[in-house]
């Protein structure tokens, strides 16, 4: 298996990976990227606020517990 410059690979008994240590001098923009997809991956069952909802909010100057 070819290896990247700058990615470890933290492997089990089995030889799975199971982790990787990246330098975020050369993947820095990169983390930003995979953190965001953590985090609207960890966002998915929240509910939903329709648009038409939102902008309605926005208008009459409502919020939600701070949050329009």
């Amino acid at each position: 298996m070819a290896t990247q410059q700058g990615i470890q690979y933290l492997i089990d008994n089995k030889g799975k990976k199971r982790s990787a240590v990246i330098n975020l001098d050369i993947y820095g923009a990169l983390w930003e990227d995979i953190h965001d997809l953590l985090i609207i991956e960890s966002r998915k069952k929240e509910p939903r606020v329709k648009w038409v909802d939102v902008k309605k909010r926005f208008r009459q100057g409502k919020s939600n517990n701070g949050k329009i």
